[in-house]
């Protein structure tokens, strides 16, 4: 573990383009309206993107380990399991040259129920022609292949929405998503692999696309309003093929909001505050 507090610090620069085929892709993935002007929240998603040659690919599809992050090849499974954003007045728009400054920021090892877990955080900066776009950190955890890959959930509580959102992710719609995102991590386009390999029932909804429908969600709750801060944490894997409800609650200049499966267990929580 010492090892890895050695990657503290470290920091690496991308620069990236939004492609206008990027925005038209992920807004007919959504069934949304291609944006005219700025792009919605989470959207800057789809840049930076880490294309390897097939040597340079895990078993998993991602990357094989090392590079940037902290090369913890003893955990076998990667998730993006939340993060938090602060965003600006400036957006982005389709053709925007965009600028990222990354850094780790802290690494940390815990046991769960599922065994040992090692989370990573990610701090970065995001910049467009017009200055500093959001300041976001993304929470990485590796954990082992013992254990259960999904417990059984339980219906949450009634929850007073201002909007919702009802779909059922289908494996389309993942694979879109993966494309789009560059994210070759095979637990959202291989039945075989996910299910075989890594123990879950189905293909799995991915957490980020998970958190852009509840940014969307508060977003149709609140109109006229913008983002200001926002967070995000999974609590348990969504699958394609199952309903997937998505709510979100305004008080004020504050937001709540959650996805839950077709069982009513919360998959993703989200809290948001409006300006």
């Amino acid at each position: 573990m010492s090892s890895y507090q050695d990657y503290i610090g470290r920091t690496e620069i991308d620069e990236d383009r939004l492609d206008p085929r990027l925005v038209e892709g992920l807004a007919a993935t959504l069934d949304r309206d291609v944006p005219k002007d700025e792009i919605p929240p989470l959207w800057h998603w789809m840049l930076f993107q880490d294309w390897r040659r097939p040597e340079g690919i895990g078993p998993d599809g991602h990357p094989k380990r090392g590079g940037f992050l902290p090369p913890v090849h003893d955990l076998p499974r990667r998730m993006w399991a939340g993060g938090r954003l602060e965003f600006t007045s400036n957006g982005l728009r389709a053709d925007d040259v965009v600028r990222r400054r990354s850094t780790i920021t802290a690494v940390s090892e815990k046991s769960g129920g599922s065994g040992r877990l090692v989370f990573v955080t990610v701090k970065h900066e995001i910049s467009g022609p017009a200055g500093p776009v959001l300041r976001e950190e993304q929470d990485i955890v590796y954990r082992g292949a013992e254990g259960a890959a999904v417990r059984a959930g339980e219906a949450a509580p009634d929850f007073a929405s201002d909007a919702r959102l009802d779909l059922v992710p289908d494996a389309l719609m993942l694979f879109r998503y993966s494309a789009l995102t560059g994210n070759g991590h095979r637990i959202h386009y291989d039945f075989p692999y996910v299910t075989q390999e890594e123990g879950y029932p189905g293909l799995v909804v991915h957490g980020p696309l998970q958190a852009t429908f509840l940014a969307q969600t508060i977003l149709d709750a609140a109109p006229g309003l913008r983002l200001v801060r926002f967070a995000f944490r999974g609590r348990r894997p969504a699958f394609a093929g199952n309903p997937l409800t998505v709510l979100a609650r305004v008080e004020g200049d504050q937001a709540v909001a959650e996805t839950r499966d077709g069982t009513g267990a919360v998959c993703m929580q989200a809290e948001a505050v409006l300006g």
